[in-house]
């Protein structure tokens, strides 16, 4: 509905290996995949479950997505986005503007630099949570935002930092 509270989760893929037949192609590294989990759990035990799960087509991105799922007991299939590999922030915010009405909590998996300027983009300023966010965006890395607004009109500045997290395991 309409100006009904909203959450937004944005975060970035989780610990990949350093080499594969592509950069697209690169998979989670073990540890990239506990952590994921450990994200999940996180999420879960606030509460969590997204309606819509936005996530890159790289394969890390959804193997984290998995990983996460897996942590948190969701069985949510994702929707894949293979833009949300290259997207910039603004694209990515495109996308998320994109949803009905009728979604009340997203979840986006995907790359720096872009989810850290998502983040940063998004964050109203007010949130206490903001404050672990300043810096680093590490591999993991989770904001989770309230918003009181339909998707479509969501713009810098318009939703409020309520946790911030690093997934590890």
């Amino acid at each position: 509905m309409p100006g009904s509270p909203r959450t937004l989760v944005v975060m970035r893929h989780a610990k990949a290996e350093q080499a594969g037949p592509t950069d697209f192609e690169r998979e989670l590294a073990e540890r990239g995949r506990q952590d994921g989990a450990a994200a999940g759990g996180w999420l879960a035990a606030r509460g969590i479950l997204p309606d819509v799960a936005l996530v890159s087509a790289a394969t890390r991105a959804r193997q984290t997505f998995t990983s996460v799922a897996q942590g948190a007991q969701w069985t949510l299939e994702p929707t894949l986005d293979r833009g949300l590999y290259a997207a910039d922030p603004d694209t990515a915010l495109d996308l998320v503007r994109s949803l009905g009405d009728d979604v009340s909590t997203v979840v986006v998996i995907g790359h720096n630099p872009t989810m850290a300027y998502l983040a940063t983009i998004l964050d109203d300023g007010e949130g206490d949570a903001a404050v672990g966010m300043t810096g680093a965006f590490p591999t993991s890395a989770v904001a989770v935002f309230t918003y009181d607004g339909t998707w479509g009109d969501l713009a810098g500045g318009g939703a409020r930092v309520t946790a911030y997290h690093v997934g590890r395991a």
